[in-house]
């Protein structure tokens, strides 16, 4: 399944909030004529599609539990991955975004009237826009995306029907030998290329400036569709003879998403050797993109510095490995003590850097002193050393943290960055272990590599 994902364009107002509340400020009306029609025209045909087969084949207490069940693997599935997927989806940048919730949607398909498949693509997605994205996603390219799989899944059902002798639903039972393999292939191949025809052709649209190719995709991302529904037939064809062996099943696409995609985002370039947090570079890229995301959605964006306060006297006195595992053990706290959506950096030393997206003022405040007082708690056991008999604790560790927001404080990363150290140094001059807000804005830039 593809989502029509991050495409460049207008950048609302201060006054739009997630496409805003007052229909006239939806960033929608910003696209051409064109692409409004196109929009429409997918998104009435989605429509028309479900109203046309609601009464098409009767909706069984059979149907039903088979539709919870689904749903609630959908729910699971993206809520154990949604960290992984959001970042996914922030690198997409004006390419085609696949996922693996077609698993969950192509069992639909061969399990559930056609009703009962627009609702669970249609909470698929409602799920993922609130969950993944924080509703920090534009609402009508989730709405589009949400049609074209609705229109996907229709031709994938048609072949279906011709497949198995008129069959409506569900399919699985009818499916078997050549045949049935023939028509699971040709249904699997309609479903991703109607969704992903539609898609690339409304980021092309939207994206002149890109090339072509991007719009296009990698062929390795390509073929995670092919796995889902690959997984989805496996899925749907257990339910109907073996359905306790589900949740056993359900393990398989999420430890395929652990397994493959995890490490690509977990790369050793991307990612800090002592702590195991995201490196700077890395970090900048990611903060990049939510700082686009954050003009286009008129939103927010907050950056905490966090300094371990004294750090070199531990390092003099308890000895450099006493000091690498002050060090994890202060990531590990920072990582447990911010939301599952934020993005937290090594920036150098014994600093930290904490992107904040969608946050408010205060919101990261309660943040900042929420951190500050939980690396204050922290007991580190340090490394015995020669002559030790037992492990050293350290206790009383301090931090210092400096925040700064977009747009109040800056616009640009590099002045974000600024104004939050400018704060933090300011921490550090009037006592440590506090949390002090940027006042000020700043014009000078801290260069990311």
């Amino acid at each position: 399944m593809l989502r029509f994902s991050r495409v460049h364009g207008h950048f609302p107002s201060t006054d739009e909030r997630l496409d805003g509340l007052d229909p006239r400020r939806w960033a929608l009306w910003a696209l051409s004529r064109p692409v409004l029609v196109y929009l429409a025209v997918v998104e009435i045909a989605a429509v028309t599609v479900v109203c046309a087969t609601l009464d098409l084949v009767p909706i069984t207490s059979q149907s039903l539990v088979w539709c919870g069940l689904l749903l609630l693997a959908e729910v699971l599935h993206l809520e154990a991955s949604r960290r992984i997927e959001r970042i996914r989806e922030l690198g997409a940048d004006g390419s085609p975004h696949m996922h693996l919730q077609s698993i969950w949607i192509f069992a639909a398909l061969l399990l559930l009237p056609p009703p009962l498949v627009a609702f669970v693509i249609v909470i698929s997605y409602a799920h993922s826009w609130v969950r993944v994205y924080r509703r920090r996603s534009v609402l009508h390219r989730k709405v589009f995306s949400a049609a074209t799989v609705i229109l996907a899944a229709t031709a994938a059902a048609t072949i279906l029907h011709v497949g198995t002798g008129g069959r409506v639903a569900p399919f699985m039972p009818y499916l078997d030998g050549f045949v049935g393999m023939t028509t699971l292939i040709v249904a699997g191949v309609a479903y991703f290329g109607v969704n992903y025809a539609m898609v690339v052709a409304v980021i092309i649209v939207t994206n002149p400036g890109n090339p072509g190719r991007k719009a296009l995709g990698n062929v390795s991302d390509v073929l995670i569709v092919g796995a889902a529904v690959g997984v989805g037939c496996g899925i749907a064809l257990v339910m109907t003879v073996r359905p306790w062996l589900l949740p056993v099943l359900m393990i398989t696409p999420l430890a395929l998403q652990l397994g493959l995609l995890l490490p690509q985002l977990q790369a050793a370039s991307r990612t800090d050797s002592k702590t195991g947090l995201i490196n700077v570079g890395f970090w900048g890229e990611v903060a990049g993109r939510e700082l686009l995301r954050a003009r286009r959605l008129a939103s927010s964006v907050g950056v905490l510095m966090i300094d371990i306060d004294h750090f070199k006297l531990i390092n003099d006195r308890k000895g450099h490995l006493a000091g690498d595992e002050v060090l994890r053990a202060v990531a590990t706290t920072i990582r447990d003590q911010v939301r599952a959506e934020d993005f937290v950096g090594r920036f150098g030393g014994e600093e930290f850097v904490v992107l904040l997206p969608g946050v408010s003022t205060v919101e990261a405040t309660r943040i900042a002193d929420r951190v500050r007082l939980s690396i204050s708690a922290l007991a580190v056991e340090l490394p015995v050393r020669d002559g030790d008999i037992e492990p050293d604790v350290l206790r009383g560790l301090a931090a210092s943290v400096g925040i700064a927001t977009y747009p109040e404080h800056a616009r640009e990363l590099g002045d974000l960055l600024q104004a939050a150290d400018v704060a933090l140094y300011e921490a550090k001059e009037t006592g440590r272990n506090k949390v002090v807000l940027s006042s000020r804005t700043c014009t000078a830039r801290i260069k990311l590599s």
